[in-house]
């Protein structure tokens, strides 16, 4: 009989193998514009960060984090169910549901997305360093900003692997006649 996490795991591989919209992830460059929109979606996400900085707490302007927050989930959900589709679940599926290129192609993107993992973390570290040395009156980041950094960070830790696999996949090789 089969367990809960093998009824899980196999449907999950089996959702993630037909071909649906095929048009909009066939070719390279239109993997890397869905790629892209998730990568303006995070974008959105880190100037919600600036944008929760930069309000004084307590003014009651929560509208424009809750735009930013809506316009990247609506780009957001669309291009990763897109680019799970065409990485046919690369980063996705437990290795086990993969095959040996599969595995190695996950290695890689793993790899790359800890490299710029590191590169924003190394950045947000000296942006701290160097904002909390600037003299002037003590320095604070009010809690809806920090809330919003969190969320940024996590959010672009889970989707880098399947940004960079999507953006790394080649075009499959031509019919030969």
């Amino acid at each position: 009989m089969n367990t809960w996490k093998e009824t899980w795991s196999k449907s999950r591989a089996e959702l993630l193998q037909p071909d649906e919209l095929p048009g909009w992830y066939a070719t390279r460059s239109r993997r890397r514009l869905i790629a892209s929109v998730v990568i303006l979606a995070l974008a959105l996400l880190w100037a919600d960060v600036a944008v929760s900085w930069a309000d004084a707490p307590g003014d009651g302007d929560e509208l424009s984090d809750f735009a930013l927050l809506a316009i990247s989930t609506v780009l957001c959900i669309p291009a990763i169910s897109l680019l799970n589709i065409a990485t046919r679940g690369v980063v996705e599926l437990s290795e086990r549901d993969l095959d040996e290129r599969q595995v190695a192609e996950r290695l890689r993107t793993v790899a790359i997305s800890q490299r710029i993992m590191s590169g924003i973390l190394v950045a947000l570290f000296v942006t701290a360093l160097v904002g909390g040395s600037l003299p002037g009156p003590d320095y604070s980041m009010p809690a809806d900003a920090i809330f919003s950094l969190a969320l940024a960070l996590m959010l672009t830790h889970f989707m880098l692997p399947l940004i960079v696999a999507g953006w790394r996949l080649p075009d499959p090789p031509g019919d030969d006649d």
